[in-house]
Order: structure tokens, then sequence, then C-alpha cells
């Protein structure tokens, strides 16, 4: 199950060819992002991800990554049986998301933070985890920025019961400050790890897990 609240979870996101997901589980990742909207750089269809990824699925967790999905996307995503999660980066509201729970199905839902007011609508959703991101206006996702870690630390103060992922500029260099600070129960990397959008730099990859991990 991801994310696993007994210890800390790493997560790297937004792979485009297949064959890397093996590798990253290798290396010591808990969880690799598919991400299936269209207009993400590093989209996947879902199309290929069912057809390359089952066997790497069976084994492994893989989180399904979408931005407001319509039904029938949603729908096939769900019935595809790949995903241990959903990782929901749009516009949904508390009552989709309480709805997906209610049919089993566990959701990460992401939100942007800007400053500690901005902390409060995580008590609105009812989701396994919540995904801090940078503030990015016009955009789904913080575009590879920080946001301040404190506000991290304080929504673990204001919301005790949720699990917390922290996301956001995460980088080899910078993960182990961020892991001391927040205590996050997972860390989620894209961009940190890449030399190319959507192809990982597998040496970045070791190198954040073993500074995530304290290693």
């Amino acid at each position: 199950m991801f994310p696993d609240p007994s210890r800390l979870n790493i997560k790297v996101c937004g792979i485009t060819q297949p064959e890397q997901a093996g590798v990253l589980f290798a290396l010591g990742a808990d969880a690799v992002g598919i991400n299936l909207w269209p207009k993400s750089k590093r989209h996947m269809p879902l199309e290929t991800a069912v057809k390359s990824l089952q066997t790497v699925a069976a084994k492994n967790a893989l989180v399904a990554v979408l931005v407001n999905p319509d039904d029938a996307l949603l729908a096939a995503t769900i019935s595809s049986g790949l995903f241990q999660a959903l990782q929901l980066h749009g516009d949904e509201t508390p009552a989709q998301v309480g709805a997906l729970m209610e049919r089993g199905v566990n959701v990460i839902k992401a939100l942007q933070v800007r400053d500690a007011a901005s902390l409060a609508q995580i008590g609105d959703y009812p989701c396994t985890a919540i995904l801090l991101d940078a503030y990015n206006p016009g955009t789904y996702g913080g575009g590879g920025h920080a946001f301040p870690w404190e506000l991290a630390v304080r929504a673990r103060e204001m919301f005790p019961q949720k699990q917390i992922l922290l996301s956001g500029g995460l980088t080899p260099d910078n993960v182990r400050q961020a892991v001391e600070q927040t205590h996050p129960v997972a860390v989620d990397v894209a961009s940190g790890v890449e030399s190319l959008p959507g192809s990982k730099d597998l040496m970045m990859v070791a190198r954040f897990i073993a500074e995530a991990r304290g290693e």
C-alpha cells in the first residue's frame, strides 16, 4: 500500500519510458507516478501504461496522476487495475474525492500552497493522503519550484491525522534537509531527477533516494 505510514516513502513521478519503471523500483523507489494528463510533457497514454507495466504493477505501487479527468478516463484508469492510488492535481472537489474513496479507491489529493491560510483546504478532503506542492498560478503542479517548508510543518500540526506528501522543487541536494525539517510520510520528485522531461537520470535517482533516507 502506498503510502506506508510506518516509514518514509519515495515516489518518482512522471516517467515517459516504461522500461525505467522496474529500474526505479530496483533503486529503492516505493512508488512510480504515471502522468495520464494529455497536456503534460510527461504524459503517458493509459493504453501504453496498461500494455507495458502489467508485470511491474503486479509487485510494485504505480500511482495514476490525473488532472480533472473526464468520466471515461477515470473509469478506464480505475478498471485497468494497474494503480494503487489516484493522484488528483486538478480542481476536483471534496465531494468528488469522497465519492471515489467510498468506492474503495485510494486518493492522493495534490494542493498548491502559498501561505498558512491556504492550508485550511486540507481539512476539506476525505482522502488517503495530501500532496503539498508549490503555488504555481495558471497551471497544475508546482513546475519544479519549492515552497516554504515551514508550511508543511504547519500542515502536519494542523492536521495530524492526515498523511502529508512533500513535493515541489526537491532534488538530491535538498531532500535530506526537507525530510529532516518536515517529516512527511513521503517525498515526491519529478524534474529534480531528470536529464530531460520524463527521462529520469538514474544516478540522480539513486542519490536522491540515498539522501532522502539519510544514507
